[in-house]
Order: structure tokens, then sequence, then C-alpha cells
């Protein structure tokens, strides 16, 4: 029997995909995104479960989730690095009716990706920046290999592209020309959800004695984040 490897689990998402949610938190990423909010979630722990004891879980909320359209979102940490367990959750739910979402980086092995990709419903794909050498800045790694599998995810499934707007480190005009551009290249329509960058996380940083990155980097404003979504409108660019 799979077991996955998770963190935590929300029985009432509603940001994370379309309606209401029962949201899965896996446990383990290798990104090391420096202004990561749940730092919490980088590794992988003890704490397991099965495909049978999600689905138990679930049906208890069945009813909230039916009446608004929602479903699964398996989240985390990066859940395509356990690509066999949420492939094999995603195909018992595609027999079962519910509408399921994968939320992920995108930094994994094609192969995981697609396998879970193919059997999810819609996509959530977070990118850091468009600029290689920015995103080191950003992360333990450049982009190459996000941006081959955003283009690979983005032909399976439904996606939005999430955009986590940094004041100062990923917003300025080449940055948001870049980002518009590739949204252009992909193989399908691609809106772009736009989320303000925040510090709510670094008491988690804290606590893990860990040394937080961008300590000098406010909180996006409603501005600084409107200034971005009329950069892409410019571009014909959809942003939600």
């Amino acid at each position: 029997m799979i077991k996955g490897y998770y963190h935590s689990i929300d029985t009432f998402g509603a940001v994370d995909g379309q309606g209401i949610r029962y949201v899965l938190f896996m446990a383990g990423c290798n990104l090391g995104c420096k202004f990561c909010h749940n730092p919490d979630t980088w590794e992988r722990g003890e704490k397991f479960i099965t495909v049978e004891e999600v689905l138990d879980d679930l049906r208890r909320y069945s009813p909230f989730y039916k009446a608004s359209s929602g479903g699964l979102t398996v989240s985390g940490g990066e859940p395509l690095l356990q690509a066999d367990f949420v492939a094999s959750l995603f195909e018992r739910c595609r027999r079962e009716g519910i509408h399921t979402t994968v939320d992920t980086s995108g930094y994994c092995p094609p192969s995981d990706l697609k396998k879970v990709v193919s059997q999810a419903d819609a996509v959530l794909f977070s990118i850091k920046v468009v600029n290689p050498l920015k995103h080191r800045l950003l992360t333990y790694t450049d982009n190459e290999l996000i941006l081959s599998n955003l283009r690979t995810a983005a032909a399976l499934a439904p996606l939005t592209l999430r955009y986590i707007v940094i004041p100062g480190i990923n917003d300025a005009d080449d940055d948001i020309s870049a980002l518009g551009d590739l949204v252009k290249s992909l193989a399908c329509k691609v809106p772009v959800d736009l989320l303000p960058y925040h510090t709510l996380g670094r008491a988690k940083w804290d606590n893990l004695g860990w040394p937080y990155m961008l300590t000098e980097v406010p909180d996006a404003t409603s501005t600084e984040v409107d200034r971005v979504r009329a950069l892409l409108a410019m571009q014909n660019i959809m942003v939600l």
C-alpha cells in the first residue's frame, strides 16, 4: 500500500483551487525558496498517510466540496517528489468523481510531473521569476527544469500560473515583460494569479533557528501588485 509523507491537512481550503477544498500538504521540498512561508514543510518527517485514509477523511466533508464545485488539492512542500502516491490518489479520485488539483513549483523529474499531471483536473504552477540568475538568488537552483516542466504541464491539464510579487526582486519592468512572454509561449491560454509577498511566515524560520534571508524586503502593497497586473494586462495576459 503506497503511503505519502505529509505535513498537515486543511479540510476547508478556500484559496487552493476552485470551490471549497480538502488540502493535503505533503512533506518534503528541495527548492529552498528564501521567502517560503512554510519552511517547516521542507523535511519529510515521519507522518504518513495512505490513499484510503485520505479518501475516508475527505468523504466526511464531501457535501461541502460537491456544493461548491470543490474537491481535493495536494500541495506541499513539493507534492511531485512523491509522485507515485499523488498519482495513485488522483486516479482513485477520478474514479469517484472528485475534482483534483496539484499545487507545484515544478522542480522535479519530468517523468514524475507527467505521472501526476496526466491524472489531475487542474494545476497550480508557481514560478518565482523568469530570469535564471535571479532565480538562483531566490532558491537553490536555476529554473531551466522548472520552465521546461511548465511547458509540459500546460499541454497536459488546465493550468494557472502563480507569481508572488516580491518588491525590488522580481517586479521590475523586464521581469514582468519576460513573464508575459513566457505565458504567451505556452501551448494554451494560461491565466496568472498574482500573490503579494508577505513576511507572515518569518516566525517559522525563527522557530526553526534558520536565518531569514529577505529581511530588508517589505511586504508587497496592493499598489505594487496592481502595477504588475497592469503591465501584464498591457501584454494581453489574463490576470485573476
